[in-house]
């Protein structure tokens, strides 16, 4: 199929990286992989730190005059997508460009990742709520990338249009041609953590990080953290520099060996949908120890691949730390049980074969509709 493709949340060409844009790449390559040709219609980023209605009617009115262009190009090339998909949709990053154009030229709309959050439809993010659910109720597909998001979507759509597909990553990336040697020189399990240093949930879990280790300052560990960011300033100091290593923000290129060198990887995960950083640790052989939050469960196999504790228990993180580092047999026993849960349930194959299916969904709800409606 000739796939069309916008993430109005973070377009894919974004310069700075984050989660939300490895994951739209993924899509892509997990449409490519499937088969499928994938055109990127519009990089057009309808995202907004702040609502309110002068916000987003404005917003609109862009998306539309984009929408408007994509369909002119579209009729003067004779060429129209068999699909219209959009990657990650919600109250703050509405999708106006792909619902006109799957209007006008009756082709099926699929939305991957979407969230809701019922406690938006009132206040200034009241228009971006709306505006989400129309484009979901028009949708042939809805994907939610957790169960969490699942559930709140289910308010609002019927079970024959929602998916689950778990988040995947690409494992051929995070393969590395050398041995890499774990452990520190002195005998240090060697814990590392990654993250983008900014202002809000991001920053609160540096805090909840740097409370859990200073609670087992007695046990052989050293840090590494791989970030950076404004608010690089205020977070710094919230540790032991002496047994913290910062390195800064590290290209993707290098991040497999950087895990791979470590023993555990270590992230609070305040508010995070998931944590993509938990499929790339697990993907290197990492047993993880985060937070209990949104769909971190969904990729984190508690108990076999890695523990959890309650979103900002700072005590309880400090204990699940202390448990793998005095451990070493269930250390590399996770570690293993890491790579297998990554390789069976979220490869990109895992990926492209989950797209594929609800494609072929989206075109046979579509085909209904229409027969229904007597188009």
């Amino acid at each position: 199929m000739k796939v069309a493709f916008t993430a109005p949340m973070k377009p894919i060409d974004h310069p700075v990286p984050s989660g939300d844009r490895t994951m739209g790449r993924l899509i892509v390559r997990a449409l490519r992989l499937a088969g499928h040709e994938v055109e990127v219609a519009s990089s057009f980023r309808s995202w907004r730190a702040h609502g309110g209605e002068d916000v987003t009617r404005e917003v609109k009115e862009l998306a539309l005059a984009e929408a408007k262009t994509i369909a002119e190009q579209w009729i003067e090339r004779g060429d129209v997508p068999d699909v219209f998909l959009t990657y990650h949709l919600y109250h703050k990053a509405p999708d106006w460009i792909g619902p006109y154009l799957c209007a006008k030229f009756n082709i099926p709309y699929v939305v991957v990742e979407a969230s809701r959050a019922p406690k938006r439809q009132s206040g200034n993010w009241a228009l971006g709520f709306n505006a989400a659910d129309a484009a979901l109720a028009q949708a042939s597909q809805v994907v939610a990338l957790t169960n969490s998001d699942a559930l709140c979507l289910k308010e609002v759509l019927n079970e024959d249009v929602l998916t689950v597909l778990p988040p995947f990553v690409e494992t051929a990336k995070f393969e590395v041609s050398h041995s890499v040697t774990k452990g520190s020189a002195d005998g240090k399990i060697r814990l590392l953590c990654a993250g983008m240093m900014r202002e809000g949930d991001k920053q609160f879990s540096y805090m909840v990080l740097a409370a859990a280790l200073k609670q087992i300052a007695d046990l052989p560990w050293r840090l590494t953290i791989a970030g950076d960011g404004p608010a690089r300033g205020e977070i710094e100091p919230l540790f032991d520099r002496e047994r913290i290593d910062f390195v800064g923000l590290i290209p993707w290129q290098e991040m497999p060996k950087l895990y791979r060198s470590h023993d555990v990887f270590v992230w609070p995960a305040v508010r995070e949908a998931f944590g993509f950083v938990f499929l790339e640790a697990q993907c290197c052989g990492l047993p993880v120890v985060g937070g209990r939050v949104f769909g971190v469960p969904d990729i984190v196999d508690e108990g076999r691949t890695g523990l959890l504790s309650d979103e900002g228990d700072a005590s309880a993180l400090a204990k699940n730390i202390a448990y793998l580092i005095n451990n070493t047999d269930k250390r590399e026993e996770m570690g293993l049980a890491a790579v297998e849960n990554i390789h069976e349930n979220h490869s990109l194959e895992a990926g492209a074969r989950g797209l594929d299916k609800v494609l072929k969904a989206a075109i046979d709800h579509h085909r209904f509709k229409r027969r229904v409606q007597g188009g």
